[in-house]
């Protein structure tokens, strides 16, 4: 029951419930509206349709890594340094969520895979911020790459058994953090400069 004004904020906590309750095939926005004690109405001024509401509720999910990351890229340590602590946060922040709410995890692992453009939009942005540390790193002569851009790319790429949802079975298997020191130490590798001579 809200009190007072309805936020998007307070639609979107409540859509959470509903998905966990009854998940995404069953959940409807009346269900989101009765869980705040509102008419169907007041949802849709927020959030003009069932497809609106999830993308947002998706977006907020995917985001909610943000912190950590944002914590990393805050840092002016060594770029590599900056590097795997970013992506062993990124790793974290997932299995976080796995472990702690696997039906929830579930839920919002169907509603990604029903909206590819937000998706994309956080993949995007976890590749952007790849990229400004090996961009910083070469500038500083602790990185190197052709071109940082697919460098970030392919780092994000090789290291997609410890974020992608689809690993997610497998990220309480035993050596799971050995094998991901194990593919850092071949990213670093690939990224640290030459020597000549």
């Amino acid at each position: 029951m809200t009190d007072g004004i309805l936020t998007a904020e307070q639609i979107l906590a409540a859509a959470q419930d509903v998905l966990r309750r009854y998940g995404p095939a069953k959940a409807t926005v009346v269900d989101v509206a009765r869980a705040l004690g509102v008419s169907h109405g007041s949802v849709y001024r927020h959030f003009p349709s069932k497809a609106a509401l999830r993308e947002a509720v998706t977006q907020r999910w995917l985001e909610e890594s943000r912190a950590a990351l944002d914590s990393v890229m805050a840092k002016d340590s060594p770029a590599g340094e900056r590097l795997r602590e970013w992506l062993a946060a990124l790793f974290a922040s997932k299995r976080e969520k796995a472990l702690d709410d696997p039906e929830l995890f579930a839920t919002y692992t169907v509603l990604a895979r029903e909206d590819s453009e937000v998706v994309d939009r956080h993949v995007a942005d976890l590749t952007g911020q790849i990229e400004r540390i090996i961009t910083a790193g070469i500038e500083r002569g602790e990185l190197t790459a052709a071109d940082p851009a697919t460098a970030a790319r392919a780092v994000l790429h090789a290291t997609t058994r410890f974020h992608d949802p689809v690993h997610a079975a497998e990220w309480v298997t035993p050596g799971i953090e050995e094998e991901f020191a194990a593919v850092w130490d071949l990213v670093h590798l690939g990224l640290k400069p030459r020597s000549t001579g």
